[in-house]
């Protein structure tokens, strides 16, 4: 059904279009909220016999109708029957149904506003859906671009994919967005692969966990907190998150929506983090502090008209490490510096968080860097690093580590772990290389962090006292221990291998010798030669 949106905006000119997004997505989600709607409806008794669902409701009264729609599960977006896709399907060849197409998608965006937007900064509601007509330019071929499009709607069904969780729609999602998260210099457009987001669920958060908070201050399009909500359980937690890219946002929405964390978009802000954290303690005065936080903060980016206000008294308790100066080049600020600040603001006394850095972090001399592992030592909460593979994201070529921190309890030491050899290299797109982690791999990371145990040039237990004197290093090459293999031998035994490797040694000795006075005699005749030539030549 995918390729098929492609293939229809692609047939319009759309292909590769700012607009093509907004544009398969809107179809996209469409189409899941009617068989959603469809889905459940067919659950009630009022509807379990009738043999054309579509028909059935739309017979109901409307008084009649809005009694059976307090039946449905929570979550369920509803909508009016001039609004399903196969009443819109048997109107496709009408005049003016590109007016029709987005009049059905507006409407529903109003009768589902208190429940499926998401918000701005100034807690202004983001609609769910705004028409996609308007995206062609030639008002005479839109009707039946959009009656190409519920075409393709109206050939596929959802129907069997509501029986699957999390693992299944994650895998839709990342093909969904796939041509959409190329732009990885931009804030917040950062796609983290649904690997490594498993990986950080399942060493972040611990069996049993209930009635818990998931934040991200850079969320991207969710891919870390939904796989955080599905490891603690979608009706175990409440998401919040915040990021200054509409796009972002948007698809962020979708992925709640898709796995079934609809309670969860109240608390998806359209905002800039650093300068405006939206996400407030009850009585509005501070941050807000959560149980879990995930991360994959953007490394760099020009923050250059907002780093003085930043760094000025008001923001000072949350920045506590100091801000990074401007440069020449503004664009290469040290951005994930001020995220790694405000995540260890924003964690609950008892609070535990993973997030992405540069690995260059780990060792970097900087004031600020260093002030940052200080404290994550000092104060107990770093509970261990995993150094991963280069090219282990599709979008940067940077090599990245994950820190994760728990402050539920003291530690005194840490596991490090340099994961950087494993993997396998491939092209992910026909020209970039990707490293792809096997089943096997990953549970070789899980299960030897999990267990804080020691591998040989794979993992080792710091103690703090180690990191602090090694200036805070969280480098894992650096605390491995240089091992020695030592073998017993007689004194007998010792001689004689003695005298082979002496015979040996001598054998090549005279090779040596026997070939530089080849090389000599080479070079004298060659000069003789030459001599000959030149005095042959002069005589002539």
């Amino acid at each position: 059904m995918i390729d098929g949106l492609r293939s229809v905006c692609a047939s319009a000119g759309l292909a590769n279009d700012s607009s093509e997004y907004k544009i398969i997505t809107e179809a996209f989600l469409y189409k899941f909220l009617n068989d959603k709607f469809l889905h459940e409806l067919r659950k009630l008794d009022a509807f379990a016999d009738v043999s054309n669902l579509e028909q059935a409701y739309a017979d109901v009264d409307e008084a009649e109708r809005e009694l059976l729609l307090l039946e449905l599960a929570d979550g369920t977006a509803y909508l009016r029957p001039e609004y399903l896709i196969s009443h819109l399907f048997n109107r496709k060849d009408t005049q003016g149904f590109a007016d029709t197409f987005d009049n059905a998608l507006k409407g529903i965006a109003d009768d589902n506003l208190d429940v499926f937007s998401v918000q701005t900064g100034q807690g202004q509601p983001i609609r769910l859906f705004n028409g996609v007509s308007r995206f062609i330019v030639e008002e005479g071929k839109r009707d039946n671009f959009c009656a190409q499009l519920v075409t393709k709607l109206a050939a596929f069904s959802f129907e069997r994919a509501f029986a699957q969780k999390y693992d299944f729609f994650a895998a839709v999602f990342e093909y969904l967005i796939d041509n959409y998260n190329k732009d990885s210099g931009t804030y917040g457009e950062y796609f983290t692969p649904h690997s490594i987001a498993a990986i950080i669920a399942r060493i972040l958060v611990p069996d049993g966990v209930r009635d818990v908070t998931v934040y991200d201050p850079a969320a991207g399009t969710g891919t870390l907190v939904l796989a955080a909500a599905h490891r603690i359980g979608e009706g175990n937690c409440t998401i919040y998150t915040q990021d200054r890219s509409q796009k972002a946002n948007e698809f962020m929405r979708l992925n709640l929506i898709l796995n079934n964390l609809v309670h969860s978009l109240p608390h998806v802000v359209h905002d800039d983090t650093l300068e405006n954290p939206r996400h407030l303690s009850p009585n509005g005065t501070s941050i807000r502090q959560f149980d879990y936080i995930v991360s994959n903060p953007p490394f760099k980016a020009d923050f250059s008209d907002t780093r003085d206000k930043l760094a000025g008294s008001a923001y000072r308790k949350r920045f506590w490490a100091g801000v990074p100066n401007i440069t020449s080049k503004p664009e290469k600020m040290e951005i994930y510096l001020m995220f790694l600040q405000h995540i260890v603001a924003s964690m609950k006394p008892n609070g535990h968080a993973a997030m992405v850095v540069p690995t260059g972090f780990l060792t970097a001399k900087g004031k600020i860097p260093l002030a940052i592992r200080t404290r994550m030592v000092d104060e107990g909460m770093l509970r261990g690093v995993v150094s991963m593979p280069s090219n282990i994201f599709a979008n940067t070529g940077t090599n990245v580590s994950i820190i994760f921190l728990d402050a539920s309890k003291k530690h005194d030491r840490a596991l490090l772990m340099d994961a950087s050899k494993l993997g396998e290299k491939r092209k992910a797109d026909g020209k970039n290389q990707r490293t792809y982690l096997s089943y096997e791999e990953i549970e070789r990371i899980v299960d030897a962090f999990n267990a804080a145990e020691e591998q040989d040039d794979f993992s080792v237990l710091a103690s703090y006292d180690d990191i602090a004197a090694k200036k805070y290093s969280l480098s894992a090459g650096q605390y491995f221990e240089v091992k020695i293999d030592y073998v017993d031998l007689t004194p007998e035994e010792f001689d004689a291998k003695l005298s082979e490797h002496t015979a040996s040694l001598q054998e090549m000795f005279a090779e040596g010798e026997r070939l530089q006075q080849s090389i000599l005699d080479q070079l004298g005749t060659l000069r003789f030669n030459d001599k000959g030539s030149a005095e042959e030549a002069s005589h002539e």
